[in-house]
Order: structure tokens, then C-alpha cells, then sequence
């Protein structure tokens, strides 16, 4: 560049964070949940700034046990554990990395 101002693509922004779907079984009713939300946000501010809860699947089976299907950013599957640990009253059902997301707009007719 003849300004001698250095450039930047783009790209190099682009959040390279891991994304994750944590699925967990939680010991506490659909009623008592909104707690355990507000105490999992807080868990993150407070011990967790590197991880993002992007959103949340709230599912209550056949038998009322309740079981979340959460999306975060996260640097690595540890902190995910670590912060889980933290949060108590629920097992973890499975951690998967998100390899991408797809729409029906994806898939034109």
C-alpha cells in the first residue's frame, strides 16, 4: 500500500471461536429453571467472560425430566466442563462442536 498504512482483510475479524452444543439433563423442575438460567449468566460473567451463551433449547420429556440444547462460544471443551461443574444440578448428555449451521433457505427448491 503506497500510504504505508498496513491492510487488513476482512476475513482476519471473522469470530474463530469453536462453537458448541452442550446437551444436559437437568435434576430440578421446568418451574425452577428460570433460576438456574439466571445463575448460569451469572457464572459466565463472573468466572467465564470467554464464553458466550448464544441461546438455549429448553425440552421437558415424557417422564418431566428437563434437558437443555444450548449454543455457545467457547475456547474449548474443558471450560465448557469447568463451567457445567459450576453450574450443578443437571449431567451433561453430550458436547459436540458445531461444524456449521443450515436453514431451509440453504436448500432451495
Amino acid at each position: 500500500d503506497p500510504s504505508g498504512i498496513p491492510h487488513y482483510d476482512e476475513a482476519m475479524f471473522i469470530n474463530t471461536m469453536p462453537r458448541y452444543l452442550v446437551v444436559r439433563r437437568f435434576d430440578v423442575s421446568e418451574d425452577e429453571m428460570p433460576e438456574v438460567g439466571r445463575r448460569s449468566r451469572r457464572t459466565i460473567e463472573e468466572s467465564y467472560p470467554e464464553i458466550t451463551w448464544e441461546h438455549s433449547h429448553v425440552v421437558v420429556d415424557g417422564d418431566g425430566a428437563v434437558l437443555t440444547y444450548c449454543v455457545y462460544d467457547a475456547p474449548d471443551e474443558p471450560m465448557l466442563r469447568a463451567h457445567a461443574a459450576d453450574l450443578g444440578r443437571h449431567t451433561i448428555d453430550g458436547i459436540h462442536e458445531i461444524a456449521g449451521d443450515v436453514t431451509p433457505a440453504d436448500f432451495p427448491g
